[in-house]
């Protein structure tokens, strides 16, 4: 291997004569920051500071073909080429997706090459990888010489021989060398169709628009980007270039090249247009592993509903020596479409290899983040469901899973509100929106904000009432949407109070290690009841463990079916409540010690 710093700038020519090949291959367009500068963007905003750029891919016949080699070089004039004056730097890990090396002392890496294989390098702290005009981060390349088989949309074009060289530049970062990081999670985008895509326009991406706290970390989306339509990846995509950080993402399970004939090219037509199925990169003391979760088909003949929650042996390898590379003290953030585990599906929902994945991050600090179920869920380290006890035992869960609202809610049901998006309240209740964590050091607190950008609405509060659930009872079987409104749903008889009415609090980030505590017209304070425990027990199913809030919206005006989650608490309403109207105030207090209010009028009648 010719280890001549320079030898990217002598093969420039070549490189810059492949741009357009480049952009289709890597996903990564070689051009000049200034060229794809934002007109009229303020100088220290985001659109005026982003490092915009790609991979530089050097063609010619390279010497030993079943080597891949380049350079991982610090970028000081942001061309996306190494110029004579500018460093390798050492120690960086790239991988060709099974193998996993770090580069010498002058940048250098050399890797087996086999055709179709994604070779990408893990952004390093205190450096960030170019991003394209969409804000997508540029950290990898394609190798795939005859292309993808005949795909409806298209996969991956032939590549050609492998590239002399694959460089990759990296610019000095103080935002992701800064130990306190915002990492927003947005799962299952999930657009059918370009009603869809202008829904998520105006909701999540419109609130990310306006904020300005992720520009280190930036965001992951967790898959389901689409819903099966793989011709809405563009106008999908399109939708980061409105985000203030760099865009990553994952494929799920309608992400698929569902006509593949193999299933190493199910992603193919995602490779091309996002990026790779599995990847990693670091920023603050953030290690964050971004993993392809889904696996299909399972039969000879499969549907579309036939996959099942695995990585491939590949996968796995690449998981073992990428881990082997990250010191202990560092925190994982281990991301995927579908979950480890869960609540709601607690006898089902479960990856292949997770007993051999808990034993990896064995003794590190670890938080695990997915989407795929339309809901959201807080499980803590020691929560345990009935269905989990053959993979974690008595013990519970090693360590914090969070299950992801969908930045579609349930799929984009229900009304259209002023802001030109629906209210899609998912199946647990909680509505449409993105998590984000904070991070300092290896500290994680999570953050959830509901589509409309405020971040004080973190729960919702009701009566469930003899009469909620016997209304339930008659339009629990009706489709979503078509049910008449309940009449004077805050409003319950003496008669009906002791011991069949609760107040309801539906605490979306709520957890175990969370309280929920109420004072009735200005009284003592008491502490309401979980309904699920999370101690090993079954979920509870059906009206008197429903949230009557999302339920009333959800049979009126469309959405899920909220009639279970892990984050309810009920506080039942005193026996000798007089008639007259009455105010809760709720404080709902999370595991992290933050405390949010709201209250709730409601009234009792002889």
């Amino acid at each position: 291997m010719n280890l001549n710093p320079s030898r990217s700038v002598l093969h420039r020519p070549a490189g810059l004569a492949a741009t357009a090949l480049a952009l289709a291959v890597s996903g990564a367009v070689l051009v000049p920051a200034a060229a794809t500068a934002q007109p009229g963007a303020d100088p220290a905003s985001w659109a005026g500071t982003a490092y915009r750029g790609g991979v530089h891919v050097v063609e010619g016949g390279d010497e030993t073909p079943d080597v891949i080699d380049g350079t991982v070089f610090v970028d000081a004039d942001q061309d996306s080429v190494q110029d004579p004056t500018e460093r390798g730097l050492g120690g960086v890990t790239v991988s060709n997706g099974r193998d996993v090396t770090t580069t010498d002392s002058q940048g250098r890496y050399e890797l087996p090459a086999f055709d179709n294989m994604t070779v990408f390098v893990t952004q390093p702290r205190g450096y960030q990888v170019p991003v394209d005009a969409d804000n997508v981060a540029q950290f990898f390349y394609h190798h795939l010489p005859e292309g993808s088989p005949e795909l409806r949309y298209g996969g991956i074009e032939p590549t050609g021989p492998l590239p002399d060289e694959v460089n990759f530049p990296l610019a000095k970062s103080q935002l992701t060398q800064s130990p306190e990081q915002h990492c927003l999670i947005g799962a299952d985008v999930q657009t059918y169709n370009p009603k869809e895509v202008e829904y998520a326009r105006n909701g999540v991406f419109a609130d990310l628009a306006a904020r300005t706290d992720y520009a280190g970390c930036g965001a992951l989306f967790v898959g389901d980007v689409v819903g099966d339509d793989l011709s809405l990846f563009p106008q999908t995509r399109e939708l980061t270039g409105m985000l203030n950080g760099p865009a990553r993402f994952l494929p799920g399970n309608h992400d698929l090249d569902f006509d593949s004939p193999r299933r190493e090219h199910n992603f193919d037509t995602f490779r091309a247009q996002l990026g790779p199925d599995y990847y990693s990169y670091d920023s603050g003391k953030a290690h964050v592993i971004a993993l392809n979760s889904i696996e299909y088909p399972t039969k000879p003949q499969p549907r579309k509903s036939d996959y099942t929650y695995g990585l491939g042996e590949k996968q796995m390898e690449w998981l073992r020596n990428d881990l082997a590379q990250v010191p202990d003290n560092q925190l994982i953030v281990l991301a995927s479409h579908s979950p480890l585990l869960e609540f709601y599906y607690s006898d089902s929902h479960r990856t292949k290899q997770l007993e051999e994945i808990y034993a990896l991050l064995e003794g590190r600090e670890v938080v695990a983040v997915s989407g795929h179920t339309h809901m959201s869920e807080n499980l803590r380290e020691g929560d345990l469901m009935a269905g989990w006890k053959d993979i974690v035992g008595e013990e519970g869960l090693p360590f914090t899973h969070l299950t992801v609202g969908a930045v579609s809610g349930q799929w984009y049901a229900g009304r259209v509100l002023e802001g030109g998006y629906p209210t899609a309240i998912q199946r647990d209740g909680t509505p449409p929106g993105v998590l984000t964590l904070d991070i300092k050091n290896t500290e994680v607190t999570e953050r959830y904000t509901v589509t409309g950008g405020d971040e004080s609405a973190q729960m919702a509060l009701g009566l469930n009432t003899p009469t909620y659930r016997a209304w339930y009872a008659e339009n629990v079987t009706k489709p979503r949407g078509t049910a008449p409104a309940l009449d004077d749903a805050l409003t319950v008889s003496r008669e009906d109070l002791a011991g069949t009415t609760w107040l309801t609090t539906n605490f979306w980030m709520g957890s175990t290690g969370s309280t929920v505590q109420v004072a009735l017209d200005g009284g003592e304070t008491v502490e309401a009841v979980r309904t699920q425990e999370l101690r090993g027990e079954r979920p509870r199913i059906g009206a008197e463990w429903s949230d009557p809030v999302a339920i009333q919206e959800q049979f009126v005006h469309g959405g899920g079916l909220a009639d279970r989650t892990m984050h309810l608490w009920r506080l039942e309403l005193p026996a000798d409540l007089p008639a007259g109207e009455h105010t809760a105030e709720v404080s709902a207090t999370d595991v992290h010690g933050r405390t949010f209010t709201d209250t709730l009028t409601f009234e009792v009648v002889e």
